[in-house]
C-alpha cells in the first residue's frame, strides 16, 4: 500500500507501525530517514521568521492563497497514493482536507483519504489504532497503544498524591500569547500540575498579556508551535520585554521554561506520552527524572543566545 502522510505525526505513526510513507510533508523529520521521502506539499511562510513576522505572514497567506499550504500535485501524482493521511484540527498546522480532496480530483488515482482531528490524547491513540486498520497493521496499532497506555499510568500513578500541584501555564505562540490548549490540559493534570486558562479539548487560542499576569502562574512553559528550542531562544524576548514579566511568580521562583514545541508539545502523535513524562519531570522533580536539556531548559539557560534582532 502506497501511504502519502501530510502532518508529521501521522508519518511518526506510520513509521511506528512499520510503515514507509511515498510522500510526507515538507516538515516531517522523525524518524530521520521520513525527511527523506518526496515532499508532498509546500508553505507559504518563512518558518524561520520570528514570532510576530510569521504571524503576519499567516494572515497574509490566507488573504493571498486562501491557506498556508499549498500541494505539489506532480509529486501527488507520482507517489500514487492509495490512502493518505492529512488532518482536520490546524490550518496553519498542516495541510486540510479540503486541500486534498481537491488536489486528489486533480490527478488520476483512487486515493483515500483519511482525516486525524486529534484534540485530547484519546483522540490521538484512537488515530493510531484507525492508521492500523486502515493499514493492514490492526495488531501492532494495538500494541503500540497499550506501551502508550501503559506508560500514561505509570506517571499518572506517581503523581496522583502530590500534596503541592502548581498552577501552570503553557504557551504555544508568543508574539501574540497564545495558551497551549487540546491536549495540554489532561497533560498537565496527569503530570501533577493545574491548568487554569484553559480545558481539556479546548483549541489553542489568543490571550491578551493582562490575563497572563493575573493567571500568574507557577510555572511558565514556552513552546512555540513548530519551535525548536534554538528558534524559542532567538524570540525570548517576546516573552521578557512585556510588562510586568518580572513580577510574575514563575520568574521570581526561576520556574520559567523553553520547551520544544516542534517535536513535543505541538504533535499529537505518539511522543506526546514523552511529552507528558518530560513535563511531569519538570513539575516534580523529586518523583519523576528531569528531561533532558534538549527536550526542556530552563529560561535561565537561553540568555546567553543572541535575540532575533527587531
Amino acid at each position: 500500500m502506497n501511504v502519502v502522510s501530510l502532518l508529521p505525526s501521522a508519518t511518526e505513526i506510520c513509521y511506528a507501525l512499520g510503515i514507509e510513507p511515498v510522500g510526507v510533508s515538507h516538515e516531517c523529520d522523525v524518524p530521520p530517514e521520513a525527511a527523506e521521502q518526496p515532499s508532498i506539499n509546500y508553505a507559504h511562510v518563512d518558518p524561520e521568521a520570528s514570532s510576530g513576522e510569521i504571524d503576519a505572514q499567516v494572515l497574509e497567506a490566507e488573504r493571498e492563497h486562501g491557506g498556508v499550504y499549498g500541494i505539489d500535485v506532480e509529486a501527488l501524482e507520482q507517489a500514487d497514493p492509495d490512502l493518505i493521511v492529512t488532518q482536520g484540527i490546524c490550518d496553519v498546522c498542516a495541510v486540510d482536507e479540503v486541500l486534498v480532496e481537491d488536489a486528489v480530483a486533480d490527478i488520476d488515482a483512487n486515493s483515500e483519504i483519511l482525516t486525524t482531528d486529534p484534540h485530547s490524547v484519546g483522540d490521538v491513540l484512537d488515530d493510531i489504532e484507525t492508521v492500523g486498520e486502515a493499514t493492514g497493521r490492526g495488531e501492532r496499532a494495538a500494541e503500540l497503544v497499550a506501551d502508550l497506555e501503559a506508560r500514561i499510568e505509570r506517571v499518572r500513578t506517581a503523581t496522583a498524591e502530590v500534596e503541592e500541584r502548581p498552577e501552570v501555564a503553557i504557551l504555544d505562540w508568543l508574539d501574540p500569547v497564545m495558551v497551549a490548549g487540546h491536549w495540554v490540559p489532561e497533560i498537565i493534570e496527569w503530570a501533577g500540575g493545574e491548568y487554569g486558562l484553559a480545558d481539556p479539548g479546548d483549541r489553542s487560542t489568543p490571550r491578551e498579556w493582562r490575563q497572563i499576569r493575573e493567571y500568574d502562574p507557577d510555572v511558565l512553559i514556552a513552546a512555540p508551535c513548530g519551535f525548536e528550542l534554538d528558534q524559542t531562544a532567538e524570540n525570548r524576548t517576546d516573552l521578557t520585554e512585556r510588562p510586568g514579566w518580572e513580577d510574575l511568580r514563575a520568574v521570581r521562583q526561576g520556574r520559567v521554561h523553553a520547551m520544544d514545541g516542534h517535536n513535543y508539545v505541538n504533535r499529537p502523535g505518539p511522543r506526546l506520552v514523552d511529552t507528558l513524562e518530560a513535563l511531569a519531570g519538570v513539575l516534580h522533580p523529586d518523583i519523576v527524572d528531569m528531561p533532558s536539556d534538549d527536550v526542556v531548559s530552563s529560561f535561565e539557560r537561553l540568555h546567553d543566545a543572541t535575540p532575533r534582532e527587531p
